[in-house]
């Protein structure tokens, strides 16, 4: 394993977004529809948040409700904005961060994404199950 090994190795490139204008129900589509757990979320070019699926789970009424019932998770999303609802204070890493600088970050921290950026502008994201990912490709 390689000790120097940049984070542009295993992040992903193309990043889903949401714009902090965006409302709830479309960040519950991206996340289904695209079988993601976190999305950035930018204001122009620049990051300014980030929003998890357990975000969206800790504000609705999921395990009180039906899956086929979106009434309630409706109602509920539209009482709050992304903006209100997403991680604020971010770490974010630089798109030259090694792969064991995200692993020692994410060990210590209690979120599973990192941003990666170029002056402060979204150029990917890489999670724990892209580090993980990595890990059992080097077994």
């Amino acid at each position: 394993m390689k000790k120097r090994t940049l984070v542009t190795t295993i992040m992903s490139k193309d990043v889903i977004t949401l714009n902090h204008s965006d409302d709830l129900l479309i960040a519950e589509k991206l996340f289904k529809t695209n079988n993601i757990r976190h999305i950035p979320v930018v204001n122009g070019k620049e990051i300014i948040g980030m929003l998890s699926y357990t975000d969206l789970l800790r504000i609705s009424f999921v395990d009180a409700v039906d899956d086929t019932d979106t009434d309630v998770e409706t109602i509920v999303y539209n009482m709050f904005t992304v903006e209100q609802v997403m991680a604020k204070n971010l770490i974010k890493i630089s798109q030259y961060a090694t792969i064991k600088e995200v692993a020692e970050l994410l060990g210590k921290k209690e979120f599973h994404a990192l941003p990666v950026v170029e002056n402060n502008e979204l150029v990917g994201i890489v999670t724990t199950t892209d580090l993980i990912n990595y890990l059992v490709e080097q077994f």
